[in-house]
């Protein structure tokens, strides 16, 4: 049986959409950090503590796991291109208010703004990935939107910072309202490529008439596997949030480095990352996903775990942690396609929205975590037993992994 996404023109429309959605998916990364490189700054400037500022990330954060459960639903009901015309005007809008705020008050309603606008964007991105792109083509899809993520990531820092330095703060936020709105014009601008393509709006039509389970737009939250995916996801970013936040000093505390170095090591971590995924979606094509992330993430928990209690020479940091940033990076794509599988096993194309943005919730929801899992550990001077529980996290995650890739196969059986 010919599939919709299969009827549409293969190889110029996939390189269009998967540019596309990889390219404002980089931009909702580059609004994570809208806040963060200017906290000197916005500390400075309004008096505020290291607790008052870091509570806007919290705000961010909780703002975009209930928002990103709830968008899928918005998703499949309105279609993708609208919701995140939407999230990228909560961007816009965000960056706008903070260019003319003038106290605490306003950069909390700036973080929730950006919290809100950054919830659209997996169920949205992946329900046009899936729908438009070729099934041989979706691991590579997979690929540059995670590698276009880090991209943002990456960007953001020295963007903000090298014009907060040069022209002020608000300049930083009007420049950053730009990015938005050339998001915004180009998703206007190719809107009709990245619409809901009339066959797959007859084949979710199809589906609610043909199952008393697709009549509920809620019968996904029954799946067994739509649960494991949300916590493997849970798991898998409260562990690298305990990366992200504390591998810095906890390399100056085990093994010498210097401020500068740590940073570095950090540094090269997310570099291994973006070339894994790269790898990873060549490799996710050749199917069992779940054991390929079982691989990756296992080597990744056994280098963590010698990072943490063996007593490496200070040279051998940087090469381990990228080694560790590109065997999670492996595991990204694959982790894409299971959830994909999870969502089509049993629901089919209707519930793409909320299945994505359900699980991917576990996301947001993982990341304002890791500060509370790992922070007492770090104040006790712990710092090995933090390394040694990402690993333990990581472990956690492959039992999901596997756990998953059992119930879609039994579900398509």
């Amino acid at each position: 049986m010919t599939t919709a996404v299969e009827s549409l023109p293969e190889k110029s429309h996939d390189l269009e959409v998967i540019s596309l959605i990889g390219f404002v998916h980089g931009v909702s990364h580059f609004f994570h950090l809208l806040l963060p490189p200017l906290f000197p700054w916005l500390m400075r400037d309004f008096g505020l503590s290291f607790t008052g500022i870091g509570a806007t990330m919290t705000i961010f954060f909780v703002i975009s796991a209930v928002g990103q459960a709830l968008a899928g639903f918005f998703v499949d009901r309105f279609g993708a291109a609208r919701v995140l015309a939407g999230g990228i005007f909560c961007f816009l809008l965000a960056a706008l208010l903070l260019a003319v705020v003038d106290g605490y008050l306003g950069l909390t309603l700036v973080a929730g703004l950006a919290g809100l606008g950054n919830s659209v964007f997996h169920p949205a991105d992946f329900t046009v990935l899936n729908r438009h792109v070729s099934p041989p083509r979706l691991g590579h899809a997979f690929s540059i939107h995670g590698l276009s993520g880090n991209l943002g990531w990456a960007l953001a820092p020295v963007f903000m910072t090298g014009i907060a330095a040069n022209a002020g703060w608000r300049v930083a936020a009007l420049a950053a309202a730009g990015i938005a709105a050339l998001a915004l014009l180009l998703v206007f601008w190719r809107r009709r490529t990245l619409a809901d393509p009339p066959a797959s709006l007859q084949a979710t039509g199809s589906a609610a008439a043909a199952g008393a389970e697709a009549i509920s737009p809620f019968a996904f939250l029954r799946s067994p596997a739509v649960w494991m995916c949300f916590l493997f996801f849970l798991l898998i970013t409260t562990a690298f949030g305990g990366i992200q936040n504390f591998a810095t000093p906890i390399l100056q505390n085990l093994h010498g480095l210097s401020l500068a170095a740590g940073a570095s090591a950090l540094s090269a971590y997310l570099v291994g990352g973006a070339g894994g995924i790269l790898t990873g979606g060549f490799l996710a094509q050749k199917g069992e996903q779940e054991r390929l992330i079982a691989g990756a993430l296992g080597a990744a928990a056994l280098l963590t775990v010698a990072l943490a209690l063996l007593p490496l020479p200070a040279w051998s940091v940087m090469p381990l942690m990228v080694s560790i940033g590109y065997c999670t990076g492996i595991a990204g794509p694959s982790r894409d396609l299971l959830v994909r599988r999870a969502a089509t096993s049993r629901f089919g194309q209707a519930a793409y929205g909320r299945v994505y943005g359900f699980v991917y919730s576990g996301l947001d929801t993982g990341l304002a975590l890791a500060p509370l899992v790992f922070g007492g550990l770090m104040d006790g001077g712990r710092f090995a037993m933090v390394l040694v529980g990402i690993a333990a996290l990581w472990s956690l995650s492959i039992l999901t992994a596997l756990r998953v890739g059992g119930a879609t196969r039994q579900a398509a059986a």
